[in-house]
């Protein structure tokens, strides 16, 4: 039987993306538009499991704005699945409150397969950003599997004094609340960073919050705030332009697209290290048959060619396969709660 169509969203209130910068770099790398939000196009009967799932197109809500970060990797791995299940994986952006509306839309909607959850790390900070959370991260949601990990990069204005990221914090140190910090608001992955660095300095910063991260880069570019962190998907085409000063990578190991650029570990901060983190979620009480066929569409895709070479013009990967299952996702999930619970609360 096929499914009903999903409910009227009208009573979300939505803005437009105005990342451009991220979705020039989607432009850039080729990036199908066939599972773009509002597509009806839907497939052939899907390859899923014996009940026949998927028989209709399959809802994935990004909690953030179209053009964003979370956006950019969703859509770069929806199509090699839509390819995989016979069935459109439209994706829909519902926005508002560091992505605890999305999440919460869909920790509320019938645990069908239909409808499911793109997220990154902010699926573990919600607890301890909001007190009146509408749903539980461990307790609502089936994860389906990890994606990619995003390496985060610290950035600032062009003509910002510092040359080496050791001075950059020596500066930060020096002049505290007279830096701006550009964020893309509240529990979004540039605030988090932004809040680590003050707590390896010992230093509080002017931060500025900003609502998504697109006008946030604009204004770094434009010399209107002094100082950013933010995700490689969104940085490397401003790096690789000149159009800001880099500093360094928040991660292990130098970023293949940006070799040059030290790691926070080199530059003698080897505490100083987060990546985002995105994977797929289905409500709670998803039949558990139907989460098999989408971890094994998404293993396909995080091994398609087109979605690595896309990954890496973007500075990212995708994870292994062998981390596209639920207990990946819930050891990631809980770890990370816990960390955060620590750092923020």
């Amino acid at each position: 039987m096929r499914r009903p169509s999903s409910p009227s969203r009208t009573s979300l209130r939505t803005t437009p993306s105005r990342s451009v910068a991220v979705v020039a770099a989607l432009a850039s790398v080729g990036l199908l538009a066939t599972a773009c939000s509002g597509s009806d196009g839907g497939g052939s009967a899907g390859g899923g499991g014996g009940d026949g799932y998927p028989e209709d197109n399959i809802e994935v809500v990004v909690p953030f704005a179209a053009g964003g970060p979370t956006d950019t990797v969703t859509r770069l791995v929806a199509d090699p699945m839509s390819s995989e299940l016979g069935v459109q994986m439209v994706v829909q952006n519902v926005e508002g409150a560091g992505g605890t509306v999305g999440a919460g839309q869909v920790a509320a909607a019938d645990p069908d397969g239909y409808t499911l959850l793109l997220h990154h790390i902010g699926m573990s900070t919600a607890p301890t950003l909001y007190d009146d959370l509408a749903y539980d991260p461990v307790e609502d949601f089936t994860p389906v599997g990890l994606v990619t990990e995003v390496p985060m990069t610290i950035i600032a204005r062009s003509d910002l004094e510092p040359e080496t990221l050791e001075e950059l914090f020596a500066y930060l140190q020096e002049n505290g609340q007279d830096v701006t910090v550009a964020t893309a608001g509240v529990g979004a992955a540039s605030q988090l960073c932004a809040q680590l660095i003050q707590q390896e300095l010992g230093v509080e910063l002017n931060q500025v919050p900003y609502d998504g991260t697109g006008p946030a880069i604009a204004d770094l570019v434009g010399g209107q705030v002094d100082v950013m962190c933010d995700q490689t998907t969104n940085t490397s085409g401003q790096i690789a332009g000149g159009e800001v000063k880099a500093y360094a990578v928040t991660t292990p190991e130098r970023v293949e697209s940006l070799p040059d650029l030290e790691t926070t570990a080199e530059a003698g901060f080897p505490d100083l290290e987060i990546s985002v983190w995105h994977a797929l979620y289905a409500p709670a009480g998803t039949p558990e048959e139907d989460v098999e066929v989408l971890q094994g569409a998404l293993a396909t895709a995080l091994e398609d060619p087109a979605v690595v070479e896309q990954m890496a013009e973007l500075g990212t990967a995708p994870v292994p396969v062998e981390e596209a299952t639920t207990e990946a996702v819930s050891t990631r999930l809980q770890e990370q709660i816990d960390l955060w619970s620590g750092v923020l609360g």
